[in-house]
């Protein structure tokens, strides 16, 4: 059985953890840069295992599932001191990309 986490309890355990344990939150532009690392990181794991790329040894204790945490984490930290509820951010996004994109992509001859 899994721990399954709502997008508002993981804002809430975020903001909890960084009240506790991290102290305070690092600044918006110092996240942002956290955050384009992270992503790196996501994009080096895919680029070696899933691209061309070779693998190096020090890749060996790399995870993808790991990494990908990173970058949420980043995410709702920037969401949380900026007040984003990335709930109703991502329910709104849904939306607009359902309306948009309706029949954009059953008509996209390179997906068929």
């Amino acid at each position: 059985m899994t721990n399954e986490l709502t997008i508002k309890e993981a804002q809430q355990k975020v903001d909890e953890w960084i009240k506790t344990i991290g102290v305070r939150y690092f600044n918006e532009l110092t996240n942002m840069a956290l955050l384009t690392e992270e992503v790196g990181e996501v994009a080096r794991i895919i680029a070696r295992e899933y691209g061309e790329q070779s693998k190096k040894k020090t890749d060996a204790d790399k995870q993808l599932a790991d990494e990908l945490a990173d970058v949420l984490f980043v995410v709702i930290c920037l969401a949380n001191q900026t007040g984003v509820d990335l709930s109703s951010a991502f329910e709104n996004n849904m939306e607009k990309k359902t309306m948009r994109d309706a029949e954009r992509h059953k008509e996209n001859e390179k997906l068929k």
